[in-house]
């Protein structure tokens, strides 16, 4: 009882009784019902030896006794070539994407700088009007770039072409940020340049000066600066800057995630609301940024007013994908198959799938619940595979939004939803009446879906984080079932006790799907390493299904699963040595390892990152892992 309390670990204290007469049984085989200190200190000096029942799930394999030192290169040289090589894999498609950007933004600042320094405008307010033009170019550059990267069902469908393999889609959020980062320095130079500069120098420009521009104003009259201020350039540039600002401001991290805590009603100005709303504010700042360049002073012809031709296309785009998401969102209203709590604030969804809708593992969904807000979606991965007939997400409560999502659907009188332990059987019948209206938009590309792209997987997951994980792993293990596996999975998908059967009975309906009249191809992903690392033992039941069933069925050992609990201290530590010993009898015996309840053995503490690298790189030297 003191080393689970030591641990965290209140499921054991619960049980200290009978792991206390399991060690009993183990080092009192006669039933003296006593045991002498040596034979306890034999037992814990022999961990290891009842360590051995893991191997094949959790723990290195024969191939990992190679040498590790041959990975690295020895010389001082090559090691520097060996991270500079690194650097450039990493980076060469950030690289050249903003390098493009970089001197396209340069390549018109020039442009327009040397245009407007060849005009008459330039003897009346020199430089300061050309950096002013010069900026204004870029910005209209960056206000129609900055679109594409929220665009997501057009980077969704160009991760599925080839432009993946040279353009950073997994960047798209950072490239959105840097592109709002070079806006904000382009407003500054653009709006100081007038406001301070060349503002001042046409107010104060001597008559015969002024002359070589008085046609450029309405009657050749020379404007005061009040008067420039207040006319229709003015009132929209100081509209956009402070809609801009208010924008930046709120979607800055501090704000964002509520970093920052200020007193009612001020509060209202962080969190993701805040964030969401004010950045609705763009749209009007659109609408003010063509009538800004539409009202020139010192471009008259249609051409030379060209906003409009730099975000036509990129706003129309994103208002078609708004268009489409709202559109799409209608017709999938799924039906609650259940709903399940789960420990650690988690709860689970099964839905049924809607008609049409197909996904890759990895990819992530909005939902909105009209209930709680006909306004806000929130993104969730998908944690069913693709082969099943339903949907399934796991949802860990950490907002307003989330904690009413669970309420609602777990809490109405008289619903047919379960709280208790996920286990997601037949849909059974579910009045649509009482049921909460749900929908649905996506999926969405995201890092994960190209899992198919390599010979060799390693999956690590941080607590919740680890849904988009299970999904992949789902999918492998239907992939790689053999034949005389299909007869057994028949059998499974009778029962309706778990989710792993229907999962089993959705594999063997789809097993045998065709693209265009021709089989599919076989997949190229061999082996799977995955790694959970959570400080909670309750999270091993959020996916406990999944791990028994890679337990039962891998029998190729193409997946390995580890565990990894951060509240127990590391393996080897005195404090923790006692729970490893009874965690090794108990699967000696049960074959049930007493923190996740499943044959995969829990790891304490965090996971020696290098040491996990090196051994996959020596495991499979020729393979893309």
């Amino acid at each position: 009882m003191l080393s689970a309390s030591a641990n965290k670990l209140s499921k054991l204290k619960e049980q200290a009784e009978e792991y206390a007469s399991l060690i009993m049984e183990e080092l009192d085989p006669e039933n003296f019902g006593y045991i002498e200190l040596w034979q306890l200190e034999t037992l814990l000096l022999q961990r290891d030896t009842y360590m051995n029942y893991s191997r094949p799930l959790s723990t290195a394999s024969v191939g990992w006794s190679q040498n590790l030192s041959s990975v690295r290169p020895k010389s001082m040289f090559r090691r520097m070539c060996f991270k500079l090589r690194c650097l450039l894999l990493e980076n060469w498609r950030r690289g050249w994407v903003l390098l493009l950007w970089i001197m396209a933004m340069a390549t018109l600042f020039v442009w327009k700088f040397m245009q407007y320094k060849n005009r008459a405008a330039f003897q009346v307010m020199g430089y300061c009007l050309c950096t002013a033009k010069g900026s204004a170019e870029t910005l209209k550059l960056n206000m129609a770039l900055i679109l594409l990267p929220v665009c997501r069902n057009t980077l969704t469908w160009l991760r599925s072409t080839k432009a993946r393999s040279f353009v950073p889609f997994d960047d798209s959020i950072n490239f959105h940020k840097t592109i709002a980062c070079a806006i904000a320095i382009g407003v500054l130079v653009h709006g100081g340049s007038h406001l301070a500069c060349d503002f001042i120098r046409l107010t104060n420009a001597p008559p015969e000066k002024f002359a070589l521009i008085a046609s450029d104003f309405s009657h050749g009259k020379r404007p005061t600066y009040l008067e420039l201020l207040i006319g229709i350039l003015g009132i929209t540039g100081i509209a956009m800057v402070v809609f801009m600002a208010i924008a930046f401001i709120l979607a800055t991290s501090h704000f964002r995630r509520n970093i920052l805590r200020f007193p009612a009603p001020f509060n209202r100005l962080t969190g993701f609301n805040a964030f969401w709303y004010s950045h609705h504010l763009l749209g009007l700042v659109y609408i003010l940024l063509v009538i800004h360049g539409t009202f020139l002073y010192l471009s008259h012809q249609w051409y030379q007013r060209s906003t409009w031709m730099y975000i036509a296309v990129p706003l129309l785009l994103y208002m078609g994908e708004r268009t489409v998401r709202a559109c799409r969102a209608e017709h999938y209203s799924v039906k609650i198959f259940k709903v399940s709590v789960l420990p650690g604030d988690v709860f689970s969804m099964v839905m049924l799938k809607p008609q049409g809708f197909k996904y890759k593992s990895g990819q992530y969904i909005f939902l909105q619940c009209p209930s709680i807000s006909p306004f806000e979606w929130h993104p969730f991965s998908i944690t069913s595979a693709p082969g099943d007939e339903y949907l399934s997400v796991h949802i860990r409560t950490v907002g307003d939004w989330t904690r009413e999502l669970k309420r609602v659907f777990t809490e109405v009188n008289d619903s047919p939803f379960v709280i208790g332990r996920a286990r997601f059987g037949g849909p059974g019948y579910i009045d649509n009446n009482c049921q909460p209206k749900l929908l649905v938009d996506g999926p969405y590309g995201a890092p994960a879906q190209d899992y198919r792209n390599y010979d060799v997987l390693l999956l690590v997951g941080l607590g919740i984080g680890a849904t988009p994980f299970i999904s992949i792993l789902r999918d492998l293990l239907n992939n790689s079932r053999p034949e005389d596996q299909m007869d057994l999975a028949t059998e499974m998908s009778r029962s309706d006790d778990s989710w792993n059967s229907l999962a089993s009975s959705n594999y063997t309906a789809n097993s045998s799907l065709t693209i265009g009249g021709k089989k599919k191809s076989p997949p190229r992903t061999r082996n799977a390493y995955f790694y959970w690392v959570t400080r909670e033992s309750g999270s091993f039941e959020w996916f406990k299904g999944v791990m028994d069933e890679v337990a039962e069925m891998d029998h190729k050992g193409q997946i390995e699963l580890h565990n990894y609990l951060t509240s127990v201290y590391e393996e080897g530590d005195a404090r923790s040595t006692l729970i490893t010993m009874v965690q090794a009898l108990n699967h000696a015996k049960h074959g049930v390892d007493i923190l996740s309840g499943t044959r995969v053995r829990t790891h304490f503490a965090r996971p020696n990152w290098k040491e996990v690298f090196r051994k996959i790189a020596s495991k499979h030297p020729h393979a893309t892992v």
